[in-house]
């Protein structure tokens, strides 16, 4: 897109009756229209582009990090040997741990005698 500067006739927009200055704002206005709506399509387009190159960027980083998980993962994965007991599919409820009453009676003030 080719930019076009154009310098207003000031000779003539000076001595110009009034159909002419109407006429000359009209054909700007008109001109300014026309820019706005190619502006609006080069705006739609650059999102649209900028969208699908975020969109390859954001596959690529993927990618990488499913690459870098597979290449982690060095250790084959463990089998269960025969006639060794399986694990229970259900989970397990376990209660939480008393604490050692040694300790607590360690933490007690001395009681004078």
């Amino acid at each position: 897109m080719a930019t076009r500067r154009m310098t207003p006739p000031w000779d003539y927009l000076h001595q110009a009756s009034s159909p002419s200055l109407e006429s000359f704002e009209l054909s700007r206005l008109n001109h300014a229209a026309q820019l706005r709506k190619e502006i609006a399509a080069l705006l739609e387009q650059w999102i649209d582009e900028m969208a699908e190159a975020l969109l390859a960027r954001w596959l690529r980083e993927d990618h990488k990090l499913q690459e870098s998980n597979e290449s982690l993962d060095l250790l084959p994965q463990a089998t269960p040997r025969p006639g060794a007991a399986a694990l229970p599919a259900e989970p397990m409820s376990v209660l939480p741990r008393q604490p050692d009453r040694r300790l607590q009676s360690a933490r007690r003030p001395a009681t004078p005698n």
